[in-house]
C-alpha cells in the first residue's frame, strides 16, 4: 500500500485466520497492483502562483493522509522545496495549539503554529474552525488578517460561517455549505477565486477614482464660487454650469470609472488592510494638488484672463445691471471642464502609476463617454447662450482652454514621482527586493567563510615552512611531477576549492 499515490497490492491465496495479526499478511502471490489517483487539476497550480504573488497564503487542510496531503501540496505550489514551512496532522495540531492542564485553545500557542503553517492533514472539520478562528483572533501583525474558506461538506459550516469570506462549491456542495457561505464557486473551480480577487480590488479601486474625481471637482467649484461672491460680488461659474458639470458630467465619469474592467496587475500589489482608509495618501496628494493647480489656473484667468485674451471684462458687470454672457466668464467656464475632463484620465491611475494611459483602449465605454461629454460641452459654448450664459469662442480662445486642460495632465505626472503607497507595495518588486537579499547575503556568507578557510590554511604554512628550511638538501624542482609553487602558498591565492578544514586529511 502507498498512502502518497494511493496504490494498493491484489494477492491471491487462502484467507488467513484474522486474530492472528502474524499470519494475516504471510504465503500470498502478488497478481497485480492497482493505482487510484486524483489528478490536480492543471489550472490550479498557475491560480495559487497568482495568489501567492497577490499577497495571498494559500493553505491545505484536508482529512487525507499526510504523504498524500505533502505530494498534492508540492504538486499545487503550496509547499516549495527548501522552505521552511511545516506540514501537520490534526493530532499533532491540537497539542501544539491546546493547554496540556485545560485542553483549551490558547492564542498564544497558535499564534506559534499558523504562520509557518501550510497543510493540515488527518484533520477534523473542529481543526478547520480552530484555525481559522486563530488567525483571525491573532494580534501578531498590526492590521488583523482577513481569512477567506473553501468548503462543501455540512460539517465545513462553522469554518465557513467564521471566516470573513466563506466560499462553497455550488455542484458538489452541501445545501448547509451554501447557507454557511458569502460567495457560492458554480463550477467548483480555484481559479474562480483568483477572479473573485481581481473583481473585488477592481470594485474597491473604482470607488477611490470617482471619489478623487469627485471630490477635486466640489472642492474647485465651492472655492471658485465663494470667493468669487466676495470679491467680485459674483460666481464665474454660473448655477446652471454647476448643475452641468455635477449633475451630468459627474454622473458621466462616475459611469466611465466604473466600468474599468480588472486586469492582472491587482494582483500585482499587496491586499488592502481592514484598517486602510479608503482615501489613502496617493489619492489625497493629487486631490489637493489637482485642487491647486485648476484654482491657479482659474484665478489667473479671473484677474488677468481679459489682458491675455484681449476681451471685456466679466467682472463687475452684475454690480452694473449687464447680466449677458461675456467670453471672459465663458473662457473660465470652459477652462474649468477641459481640466475636469483631462482630470478624468488622470484619476484612473490612484496609486501613483506613471502611465495614466495604460488600459485605455481596453475600455471602450470610458472613451465613448469622455468624446460624449467633449462634443455636448462644445455645443453648449457655442450654442448655449443665455441658457447657459456662455458666449461664442472663437478657435484661439478654444486652444487657450485646451491647453489649460492638458496642463492638468502634465501636472499629475509631476505628482506621480515614486509616491505609492507602502500598504500597496508591488508584490513581483518585493519578491526581487527580497531575493536580492538573500542573494546578497549568500554571497557575504559564502565569501567571509572562504576568508576564514584562507586564514587558518595560512596559520598552518609557517611551521611548514620551517620544516622545508630544516631539511634543506630537499629540492623540489627536481622531485618528479612536482613543481616549485611554495611562492604559491606564501601569497595565499584564493585556490582553495576543495579545501575542508574539518577534514583531517587535508590538515
Amino acid at each position: 500500500i502507498d498512502p502518497e499515490r494511493n496504490e494498493f497490492q491484489l494477492s491471491r491465496g487462502q484467507l488467513p485466520d484474522l486474530d492472528d495479526e502474524d499470519s494475516i499478511v504471510a504465503d500470498l502471490t502478488c497478481i497485480g497492483v492497482v493505482g487510484i489517483e486524483d489528478p490536480v487539476r492543471p489550472e490550479v497550480p498557475a491560480a495559487i502562483r497568482k495568489c501567492q504573488r497577490a499577497g495571498i497564503t494559500v493553505r491545505m487542510v484536508t482529512g487525507d493522509n499526510i504523504n498524500t496531503a505533502r505530494s498534492i501540496a508540492l504538486k499545487c505550489g503550496i509547499l516549495k522545496p527548501g522552505e521552511n514551512y511545516i506540514v501537520l496532522e490534526g493530532k499533532e495540531f491540537n497539542n501544539r495549539v491546546r493547554d496540556p492542564k485545560t485542553n483549551r485553545v490558547r492564542q498564544d500557542l497558535i499564534d506559534q503554529v499558523w504562520p509557518q503553517l501550510r497543510v493540515l492533514a488527518r484533520s477534523s472539520p473542529q481543526d478547520k474552525y480552530t484555525l481559522v478562528s486563530g488567525i483571525i483572533d491573532s494580534h501578531m501583525t498590526t492590521r488583523r488578517e482577513v481569512v477567506a474558506v473553501t468548503g462543501d461538506g455540512t460539517n465545513d459550516g462553522p469554518a465557513l460561517k467564521k471566516a470573513d469570506v466563506g466560499f462553497a462549491m455550488g455542484i458538489a456542495g452541501t445545501d448547509v455549505a451554501k447557507e454557511a457561505s458569502d460567495i457560492i464557486l458554480t463550477d467548483d473551480n480555484f481559479t474562480s477565486i483568483v477572479k473573485a480577487v481581481m473583481w473585488g480590488r477592481n470594485v474597491y479601486d473604482s470607488i477611490s477614482k470617482f471619489l478623487q474625481f469627485q471630490l477635486t471637482v466640489n472642492m474647485v467649484a465651492i472655492i471658485v464660487a465663494f470667493v468669487g461672491a466676495c470679491f467680485i460680488t459674483d460666481s464665474p461659474l454660473k448655477a446652471v454650469q454647476m448643475l452641468w458639470v455635477n449633475l451630468i458630467m459627474d454622473t458621466l465619469a462616475s459611469l466611465a470609472l466604473a466600468t474599468e474592467l480588472p486586469t492582472e496587475e491587482l494582483l500585482e500589489r499587496a491586499p488592502y488592510g481592514r484598517s486602510k482608509p479608503i482615501i489613502g495618501r496617493t489619492m489625497i496628494k493629487n486631490i489637493v494638488g489637482q485642487a491647486l493647480y485648476q484654482l491657479a489656473v482659474i484665478f489667473y484667468l479671473l484677474w488677468f484672463g481679459e489682458q491675455i485674451l484681449d476681451v471685456e471684462s466679466g467682472r463687475g458687470l452684475s454690480e452694473k445691471g449687464i447680466n449677458r454672457p461675456t467670453e471672459h466668464f465663458t473662457v473660465i467656464f470652459n477652462t474649468f471642464v477641459m481640466m475636469t475632463l483631462f482630470n478624468e484620465i488622470n484619476a484612473r491611475k490612484i496609486h501613483g502609476q506613471r502611465n495614466i494611459f495604460s488600459g485605455l483602449m481596453n475600455n471602450i465605454l470610458f472613451l465613448i463617454i469622455w468624446v460624449a461629454t467633449f462634443f455636448l460641452q462644445v455645443i453648449i459654448v457655442q450654442f448655449g447662450g443665455y441658457a447657459f450664459s456662455t458666449a461664442p469662442l472663437p478657435l484661439e480662445h478654444w486652444l487657450w482652454c485646451l491647453f489649460f486642460g492638458i496642463g492638468s495632465l502634465v501636472w499629475g505626472q509631476e505628482e506621480e514621482e515614486e509616491d505609492e503607497d507602502e500598504e500597496h507595495e508591488n508584490m513581483t518588486g518585493a519578491e526581487l527586493k527580497n531575493t536580492g537579499q538573500i542573494l546578497w547575503i549568500r554571497g557575504l556568507s559564502r565569501l567571509q567563510t572562504q576568508i576564514r578557510v584562507i586564514n587558518a590554511f595560512r596559520a598552518g604554512i609557517p611551521s611548514r615552512l620551517d620544516v622545508l628550511h630544516r631539511f634543506g638538501s630537499v629540492n623540489l624542482d627536481r622531485v618528479p611531477g612536482r613543481s616549485a609553487s611554495i611562492g604559491v602558498f606564501g601569497r595565499c591565492n584564493a585556490s582553495t576549492r576543495g579545501f575542508n578544514p574539518e577534514n583531517p586529511a587535508m590538515q
